[in-house]
């Protein structure tokens, strides 16, 4: 692609190689190389890290013309480098390697996943309108939504992560009768419950429903994507990422991303320009370094997480194992949306002890291998009580509709040895 198509500052003199004869490279093979041009940057086979806070012109009408696109008087952004908290080397080219696994037309980077949340929502959404969800949510989005838009006038509804299409439809039409639904903002699988929300019913509800104006739909695609769900492919617009779990997967940065349509990334631009929540360049650098291996290591923790929740399936001490490999060959719905949506079972799941937060902390507090810390995707292993933790601030009755109770512990495997794994798990179940 070029930057002249792209609408991106750098200039490459020789385009990139996106395939072989007829033969399409795959977004792993891309990684090594996609969006850099050696040759611009003194032969350096990796991207230098570009620590700067501005950008020299080549002439005044130059630096018009880069603004034309920054300022949104001309579409598609800037044609050139204009000022970090617009755009940059190493962002540029983070940004064109998201882009590459779900195949969507551009992408956005991010200082956090909650920065790209807050700048898509408020892209989209303004006094009086409506936001239809679906739920639960991660925390800091459901504070997001329901607390701080609630004070500039946005409203909102929800509906399970596992409702039907007509359950869907009758959300919408009812948000619908309170003001203008502006985004549709799905998250699946749920945090931390592991739900899975059917992209592709909430796609055919908003067409039925929304014919004329219909809104973006959005998906946190953090706890599966990019390896093993495309939502893109099944009817969303835009797909949000937190890149501090498996895309930067090494627990040593934060980050967000949000891929998709061409024309609904520009407004979010637009946003990100104003309010400055870009991914700084070295935070970039570090992905794309990460980037490279995403697939060895997520396709390494899914092998671990299926052999340790095999495991702790017939536990005596465990009353759930809230794991999606297991909807593999379930008649339910929520198997259904599976084999339909996804090509693998990620490696975080729910594990629903018996008993209650006791437990739960006994359980914890036990584990050796396994790390007491929030967040996942990261090359170890590590568990928390949402409840009590990352989900603390949610009104207890939402958790409890939510299914996130004190005896819930999120788990997300690593890429340790699943045998050693295995006995960690084991010593830590004997001592509660």
């Amino acid at each position: 692609m070029s930057d002249e198509s792209s609408g991106h500052g750098r200039r490459r003199p020789r385009p990139d190689t996106l395939a072989i004869g007829n033969h399409k490279l795959k977004p792993a093979t891309l990684m090594m190389g996609h969006g850099f041009d050696p040759t611009l940057s003194e032969g350096s086979l990796k991207p230098p890290i570009f620590l700067t806070s501005t950008f020299v012109f080549e002439s005044a009408a130059a630096g018009k013309r880069f603004f034309e696109g920054v300022t949104g008087k001309r579409p598609g952004g800037a044609e050139g480098l204009v000022y970090s908290r617009f755009n940059g080397p190493n962002q540029e080219i983070l940004e064109d390697r998201l882009a590459i696994w779900e195949e969507a037309e551009d992408a956005l980077s991010f200082s956090s996943g909650m920065s790209a949340i807050a700048t898509l929502l408020m892209s989209f959404c303004g006094p009086g309108d409506m936001i239809v969800h679906s739920g639960p949510l991660y925390a800091a989005t459901e504070t997001l939504i329901g607390r701080i838009l609630g004070k500039f006038g946005v409203g909102w509804m929800d509906f399970p992560a596992g409702a039907t299409e007509a359950e869907i439809a009758d959300v919408m039409r009812a948000a619908r009768a309170r003001g203008r639904v502006a985004l549709i903002y799905l998250e699946s699988p749920a945090n931390p419950t592991n739900a899975l929300v059917d992209v592709e019913a909430v796609r055919r509800a908003r067409q039925e429903l929304f014919a004329d104006a219909p809104p973006p739909i959005a998906i946190d695609n953090t706890f599966l994507g990019p390896l093993w769900q495309k939502p893109l492919g099944h009817g969303a617009d835009l797909s949000v990422y937190s890149l501090t779990k498996y895309a930067g997967g090494h627990s040593d940065l934060v980050a967000g991303a949000v891929v998709g349509a061409k024309a609904l990334i520009d407004p979010i631009r637009m946003m990100r320009n104003t309010i400055g929540t870009i991914t700084d360049p070295n935070t970039a650098w570090m992905l794309l370094r990460s980037l490279e291996t995403l697939e060895l290591r997520m396709t390494r923790a899914g092998e671990n997480a299926e052999k340790v929740c095999a495991y702790l399936r017939g536990h005596p001490k465990v009353e759930h194992v809230g794991y999606l490999g297991f909807l593999a060959e379930d008649p339910s719905r929520q198997g259904d949306i599976y084999r339909r949506h996804c090509t693998g079972a990620g490696s975080t799941f729910s594990l629903y002890l018996k008993g209650g937060e006791r437990e739960a902390f006994a359980f914890l507090d036990a584990l050796s291998i396994a790390k007491l810390a929030v967040s996942l995707g990261g090359t170890e292993t590590l568990a928390s009580a949402p409840a009590a933790m990352t989900h603390l601030s949610v009104p207890d009755e939402r958790k409890k509709a939510l299914g996130i109770t004190d005896n819930l512990v999120r788990i997300s495997i690593g890429v340790e040895d699943a045998d050693d794994l295995i006995a960690d798990f084991e010593q830590a179940l004997e001592a509660i």
